[in-house]
């Protein structure tokens, strides 16, 4: 079966990354600012401290190449696996901690509460394109030294979906650890729960990320381990000196977690983005997607898994601005080696969530794995046996080929939103209706806009939570008072 794929570095070029990283973490070094941190690298004999800052040798990052594993099984909530990164294709989740809420039909914007981020995720779990739920949103309406306990509840009891979850307040990661062992017991047994861990570009370990880092590795959990890089402002500005920089606080990263635990589940990658010194505004374009694909690709060069970016943030809600951001990250990722792309749906600078995106992105997603499938170039798709009736009559519409996919493509589209049962023929919107100029202005001549808020609304408001739901916000509800009253 013939299906595109980019390939964007030699493997020439790849080490030529990978060495020029070793020479930026022997030379430069990491601040590391955590003590216990430090103390990790220290007994390692693989790193040399002066101060608070960290130069690693070599041998030191081999040692956790080769440590790493190089896929990783994540399950969901039910226990059931839901992919296995590193071994097929890319994996999109939905939303990524934004402060505000972006309502689909008049656009207004407001602070997240926990109604709107239990919508939010519901709708997550309804968009079949989806395979997992990242934080979505910062809850304003609750007391800020709960708020993060507070929406990892409304995430794990609105969705059976894999988790990726952020913890803004630092205090808050243990106890959030802990609120979902008491829920659902183990977590490392069967993970559907995946910390996102940032570092602080340039060179940075925070002491806030490596405690949470040593507390999920050593709780058995994988992690992403990601960084953001505005070029210009924290990174070179030329693509391969942000690739290199960026790369080499991965390496940087890994050795930290192998060392806390050997074999620690790591996913690794980078936030490219451009800096614009005039509006002050990061943003996504063309070369930043580039290094997306080339760090991507630098973790198939380790055999590590990957998560990478998701082309959201740059519109003012679900526009021609975001539309076309999004479309060359999803595509360019999927045809790549990009593992997961886990924050769709973010609007304006990322500070707001826009669900009309994210109903978008789901079947952008479902278009673009279409793309990447290919297509069949076997007997039976070529039918040859159909070619003289069908010529002989001038149409191949009551061809048996014709009548059976034709068919199964509308029926399958009905089903699910997206191509089951086998080859398909075409992919169906669920969104937009499929309309030549007279149909268009018969119906007054609307705008696509409309259809994609219309759907949106009616997702938003069909879509329902887990059968375990009130459960669930009970048990956790307990947990939070009790962790309360013992502050």
């Amino acid at each position: 079966m013939p299906a595109p794929h980019l390939s964007l570095l030699s493997v020439q070029e790849c080490a030529e990354v990978h060495t020029a990283s070793l020479r930026v973490l022997a030379t430069v070094g990491v601040r590391v600012d955590s003590p216990r941190a430090r103390e990790l690298f220290s007994r390692s004999g693989g790193a040399r401290l002066v101060d608070e800052r960290v130069y690693l040798d070599h041998d030191l990052i081999d040692w956790a190449l080769q440590s790493a594993p190089g896929t990783l099984k994540i399950y969901d909530r039910r226990g059931r696996l839901a992919f296995h990164l590193g071994e097929d294709r890319t994996r999109y989740g939905v939303g990524v901690t934004n402060l505000y809420y972006q309502d689909p039909e008049s656009e207004a914007v407001t602070p997240f509460t926990r109604p709107l981020l239990a919508q939010c995720v519901r709708l997550g779990n309804a968009l079949v394109n989806f395979d997992l739920v990242s934080t979505i949103g910062i809850l304003h309406d609750q007391p800020p030294q709960l708020a993060d306990l507070y929406a990892v509840l409304e995430m794990v009891a609105n969705t059976t979906k894999p988790l990726v979850i952020l913890i803004s307040d630092e205090t808050l990661f243990p106890p959030a650890l802990d609120l979902l062992e008491s829920l659902h017991g183990d977590l490392a047994q069967a993970p559907f729960v995946i910390p996102y861990l940032n570092p602080v570009t340039p060179l940075i370990i925070n002491e806030g990320t490596s405690d949470k880092l040593l507390a999920a590795v050593e709780r058995g959990l994988p992690v992403i381990y990601s960084n953001y890089g505005m070029a210009g402002m924290s990174t070179p500005i030329m693509p391969a000196g942000a690739l290199v920089l960026l790369n080499a606080e991965l390496l940087a990263g890994l050795a930290l977690g192998q060392l806390a635990r050997p074999g620690a589940s790591m996913i690794l990658g980078s936030l490219p983005a451009y800096f614009d010194m005039q509006s002050m505004v990061d943003f996504y374009d063309p070369r930043t997607f580039l290094i997306n694909l080339a760090c991507a690709e630098m973790m198939a060069y380790y055999g590590l898994p990957h998560a990478g970016t998701s082309g959201s943030g740059l519109g003012w809600g679900a526009d021609l601005l975001e539309v076309s951001a999004l479309w060359m990250d999803l595509l360019t990722g999927c045809l790549g080696k990009v593992g997961l792309s886990p924050f769709v749906g973010g609007a304006l600078a990322s500070k707001v969530f826009s669900p009309a995106t994210a109903v978008y992105a789901d079947e952008v997603i479902g278009m673009v794995l279409d793309f990447a499938r290919g297509f069949a170039m076997d007997e039976a798709s070529i039918a040859l046996e159909e070619f003289a009736a069908g010529v002989l009559e001038g149409h191949f519409l009551s061809q048996p080929q014709t009548l059976k996919y034709f068919t199964r493509s509308r029926r399958g589209a009905a089903a699910s939103g997206k191509q089951r049962g086998g080859e398909s023929a075409y992919f169906h919107s669920q969104i937009f209706p499929r309309w030549g100029l007279e149909t268009w202005q018969e119906n007054q001549q609307p705008a696509a806009i409309e259809f994609l808020k219309r759907r949106t609304q009616k997702l938003l408001v069909e879509a329902l939570p887990p059968e375990d739901h009130a459960e669930l916000l009970g048990r956790g509800e307990a947990f939070i008072s009790r962790y309360a009253s013992s502050r």
